[in-house]
């Protein structure tokens, strides 16, 4: 019976610590993940460590991961694989090869990727799942990447080539620089000031009442106190007068040291009068109480160049709360921007409530690990297992959404909401399919039909460029038309109430992948009903049409992105997109983004066919682009490298002519555009403005957020409102080229002495991109400078990170080993350094 006992209790001893192991006796803090870099092309090492006090298993768990596309090879593939759940999610998985780590032990898989340009592309978000509890993700935290050693030198090259562009750069007083920004059309500068204190009477005229209020908090907030008000006998005056004569946009501003005198035909006008009064504010007015703010006396004629100034906001990949939202808002307000393009939906998050639908916000705003997706989407760049932790969770009420449009309204800015349609929907399809779920259980088919997004017997096999084979909403569907009718119907509500100008809503429209519908028997059978709809890209015209009808109906026009406007045609044997002439006459506003090899001409070709084009080129003005080729810098990389010196230089209407990069930030051949369509006088009358994109994928938090946006933006504040500059219509080469070398240092001026300074406390400041210092290295002593003339260097001889302790950089100095260099700004705040790793004779001119 003894015996019995004991083989019993050693039995369940086993079953015990088997349950235990399985169940996580190892915990995923006890694991940490590093990857270094190997030998092979595109190669990574990856080490999985076993840091705790119990085996970590050979099997019965697998290791999530967003990343581009991962491969294990050679040996190693006998011991796990990787494969693509969905979009960017992998899932590596150990198979018989695998052994399970002691205490202590590691392992290495050798894998192979697409490649990485930059430390935004490693893999990311990291988390285990046991096999016996498939619904849990436990987040592993501890990873690491080793610095890879093959883009030093890139840096180093970056750093030598930075040092030659940031010599061109004048230095130029501030008392020489122009008072405004952005350049308005005509100014006189005279020799007094006018002091503007507390005493100062805010009147104006019938009409200007939201923006004499605008004002007086705006000074209220630099000088302490509310402005005395029209009451007040005597004492200095800003008084807003109408002037009919004037466009809707334009102002007249005089100042002398007694009154200033605003002139404007409507609200919009006398608020971009205030901009650019705030303008000649000193840049430090904003960092605390003043006494009393000089302004110098002045003449200002000004209106702006295009109507449409608009920067894109993307909260649908990664969400970005309300109060950020509102300081971007007071930014385009201060240069003047004046179209917000809300990218509210994507694949990865849906972020607007829809009364009605709750689903899309409970479901589609949720990201954490999911098997059915009924409760929350799948993870994405690196949201990781837990929703509601990160920017991969998050949505804005109704309240919120209205409270935005409010505040934009006031800033005469007008809201375009976007709604991805038919690809880049997935949050909203995932979140229909809850919805169906849900009604079917509750028996009620019909409501569940009622907005489903997709063709539940839909065989059609695709990719899309992000990897997603479940994106594309099914346009052959009328309860997809209910949807979309329904979303529209909401937001036309919200602006009501709100009080906000509506005039279209954009339909999104892009990269929808080959193969869609092709399998799909609602598509078969609208071709039966409606022969005219054969194959996917008559259902393409089907779809837009439908859409464009349903806008008319409710008296709005349709945006959309360029595709919305595309059809593919045979052109010398190969398949082109061209524009659809079933849509020239339709009102189409498109944003035009593929200026990429091969659609250098595509919006010039819209414009001239009389589509309403936005110029939204990729290699100019997609921001969210990294800076540089910079292994350490953030951001995509696929159209080249953006930084505010792209924005800066785009000449509206001939952008081939100054053109200096290509898609690889390589040097471009100006016989690319020898052959290409020119914008006739027609087109130009149809390029109605100019607008900045920014997506999120590399974006998690606010300040992630403002690096990419600033300075970049400030660069299409200046393209947007001024009027073409001298450079950009000179015929001399040689002139020409003198003259824009003194109008970007003096704009790199502008920025360094008066907006960035601005913009340390603006709106409660921003963390703007402080840049990375240009190095080179001759005779054995090294040199540094910086774009922005002002900002100031400092550096470190033994490779640690300098602070503002360290040495300030005033002259050469002797070339070691281990020098780190850093910029800092006036507020010394500081930007990424950069070590002098290579000989001198790479460095060396």
């Amino acid at each position: 019976m003894k015996n019995y006992f004991l083989a019993v209790f050693f039995l369940f001893s086993m079953v015990s610590a088997g349950i235990a192991q399985e169940s996580g006796a190892i915990s995923a803090t006890d694991l940490s993940l590093n990857w270094t870099q190997s030998n092979a092309k595109d190669g990574l090492i990856l080490a999985i460590n076993n840091n705790g006090n119990s085996p970590f298993p050979a099997s019965g768990w697998k290791i999530y991961f967003n990343s581009r596309e991962l491969k294990v090879v050679a040996a190693d593939t006998l011991l796990a694989k990787v494969q693509l759940v969905n979009g960017a999610l992998f899932r590596l998985t150990p198979l018989e090869g695998f052994k399970a780590l002691a205490p202590g032990s590691s392992i290495q898989l050798h894998m192979v990727t697409e490649g990485m340009s930059n430390q935004s592309e490693r893999p990311q978000g990291f988390y285990l799942v046991w096999d016996h509890q498939p619904e849990k993700g436990i987040a592993i935290k501890n990873v690491t990447f080793k610095p890879f050693s093959t883009h030093e030198m890139a840096e180093q090259e970056i750093a030598k080539n930075t040092f030659e562009e940031n010599k061109k750069i004048k230095d130029i007083r501030e008392k020489d620089l122009p008072m405004i920004f952005p350049t308005p059309l005509k100014y006189y500068k005279w020799k007094g000031t006018f002091d503007l204190t507390a005493d100062v009477k805010i009147k104006a005229q019938e009409g200007f009442e939201n923006e004499a209020a605008l004002l007086s908090q705006e000074i209220t907030k630099v000088l302490g106190k509310k402005p005395a008000g029209p009451v007040k006998r005597n004492g200095k005056e800003i008084v807003f007068l109408r002037e009919p004569r004037l466009s809707e946009e334009a102002y007249h501003l005089s100042i002398d040291t007694d009154k200033v005198l605003i002139w404007a035909a409507s609200g919009k006008g006398a608020f971009y009068a205030i901009q650019s009064l705030k303008s000649m504010f000193p840049s430090n007015s904003w960092s605390g109480i003043k006494k009393r703010i000089k302004i110098p006396e002045a003449y200002v004629q000004d209106k702006p160049r295009f109507g449409f100034r608009g920067f894109m906001m993307d909260v649908g990949r990664n969400f970005q709360p309300k109060s950020e939202v509102l300081k971007v808002l007071d930014l385009m307000a201060l240069y003047k921007l004046n179209v917000f393009h809300f990218h509210l939906t994507e694949d990865e998050g849906w972020r607007l409530e829809i009364p009605g639908l709750p689903e899309l916000t409970a479901v589609g705003a949720r990201r954490g690990h999911s098997l059915e997706e009924d409760e929350q989407i799948h993870p994405a760049y690196g949201s990781g297992p837990i929703a509601g932790l990160n920017s991969g969770t998050g949505f804005y009420t109704k309240a919120d959404y209205i409270e935005i449009l409010k505040y934009a309204t006031a800033r005469h800015i007008r809201v375009i909401p976007e709604i991805e349609t038919p690809g880049h929907a997935r949050a909203a399809i995932k979140a229909m399919d809850a919805r169906y779920n849900r009604l079917i259980k509750a028996g009620d088919k019909e409501g569940a039909e009622y907005y489903l997004l997709r063709d539940l017997k839909d065989e059609s096999q695709y990719r899309s460029v992000q990897g997603f084979d479940d994106n594309v909403i099914n346009v052959a569907l009328p309860s997809s038309y209910h949807f979309l009718e329904k979303v529209a119907d909401e937001l036309i509500a919200m602006h009501k109430e709100a009080n906000a100008p509506l005039t279209t809503i954009h339909f999104g429209g892009d990269e929808v992948p080959a193969g869609v519908w092709e399998k799909s028997p609602a598509a078969s059978q609208l071709a039966i009903t409606d022969p005219a709809v054969k194959g996917t890209d008559e259902l393409w015209f089907y779809f837009f049409s439908k859409l464009n009808k349903m806008l008319q109906s409710k008296s709005l026009f349709l945006s959309g992105w360029e595709e919305i406007g595309l059809r593919k045609q045979n052109v010398n044997g190969k398949m082109k997109m061209l524009p659809e002439p079933r849509f020239f006459k339709q009102d189409f506003h498109v944003d035009v983004w593929n200026n990429l090899h091969g659609n250098e001409d595509l919006a010039y070709k819209m414009a001239n066919e009389g589509y309403r084009v936005v110029l939204s080129p990729v290699t100019n003005f997609y921001i969210d682009l990294a800076a540089n080729k910079s292994f350490e810098e953030t951001g995509q990389n696929w159209g080249g490298y953006v930084d505010v010196d792209k924005l800066f230089y785009f000449i509206p209407f001939d952008y081939y002519r100054n053109v200096k990069e290509d898609e690889e930030g390589n040097p471009v051949d100006p016989e690319r555009y020898k052959n290409k369509d020119r914008l006739t006088m027609y087109g130009k009358s149809n390029i109605i403005g100019l607008q900045a994109p920014l997506w999120s994928e590399n974006i998690k938090t606010p300040a992630q957020f403002e690096y990419m946006l600033l300075p970049k933006l400030l660069g299409l504040a200046e393209r947007a409102w001024a009027k073409d500059p001298e450079w950009a219509t000179e015929q001399d080469p040689e002139k020409g080229k003198l003259l824009y070398d003194q109008a970007w240092s003096e704009f790199i001026n502008v920025l360094a002495k008066k907006e960035l300074p601005r913009l340390n406390d603006y709106a409660g400041g921003f963390d703007y991109r402080i840049p990375t210092p240009g190095l080179q290295i001759s005779n054995g002593q090294v040199a540094a400078n910086v774009l922005f003339p002002g900002f100031t260097i400092r550096y470190t001889t033994d490779g640690t990170e300098p602070e503002l302790s360290s040495k300030l950089y005033t002259t050469v100095i002797p070339f070691k080993e281990g020098l780190r260099f850093r910029v800092f700004n006036g507020k010394n705040r500081g930007g990424r350094s950069i070590m002098v790793k290579s000989s001198a004779d790479f460095l060396a001119f």
